[in-house]
């Protein structure tokens, strides 16, 4: 007993994601061999989701992410969408085909969403996953599958407020540069 006590305590030791920090750079591979790197958005509201093709709860948050994108895009918000299951490369496909996401969809290694997510690998993710960044590249707030953000009567109601507030903060003053003479 006294083992999983030690490893209990040792998980509830470990240090949560930080907030707000900025978003390092990720690559997301695509069907084709081609790549979508997340910097090729910076200066847009940017919404991350690593999840399992599979998973209902993923699909339920693709779809919203899909009526997001649709009414929001045009005022500068973009969704990335990376599967994270084994053999997710050959999985995205059929993903795609069955429901026509208006935005990349591809994949990336299990470990590469922790990394990313600093999530620790000795505890579980929860699917999916969601990060938020804002305009000037930063992770503004993320979100496993078992948060209450989450929850199925919930998540599209917060996730549309969080995009609006997102949108609707100042965008950074551009750097001011003095001519030389």
């Amino acid at each position: 007993m006294s083992r999983f006590l030690a490893l209990a305590l040792a998980c509830a030791a470990l240090p949560a994601a930080e907030l707000p920090r900025k978003a390092p750079e990720l690559t997301i591979g695509l069907n084709g061999g081609k790549q979508v790197a997340l910097s090729s958005y910076h200066g847009k509201v940017v919404a991350v989701a690593f999840i399992l093709t599979t998973c209902p709860h993923c699909q339920n948050t693709t779809q919203i992410l899909m009526r997001a994108q649709k009414d929001f895009g045009p005022r500068g918000f973009q969704v990335l969408e990376s599967s994270v299951e084994v053999g997710g490369e050959a999985m995205v496909p059929r993903f795609i085909e069955s429901f026509s996401p208006p935005f990349p969809v591809g994949f990336n290694a299990f470990a590469d969403a922790q990394t990313f997510m600093q999530h620790s690998p000795l505890l579980i993710m929860h699917m999916p996953g969601l990060l938020f960044i804002d305009r000037q590249g930063r992770i503004v707030a993320q979100y496993e599958g078992d948060d209450p953000f989450m929850s199925e009567d919930k998540q599209e109601q917060n996730i549309r407020a969080r995009i609006e507030q997102l949108l609707k903060a100042p965008a950074a003053a551009p750097h001011k540069t003095t001519a030389r003479k």
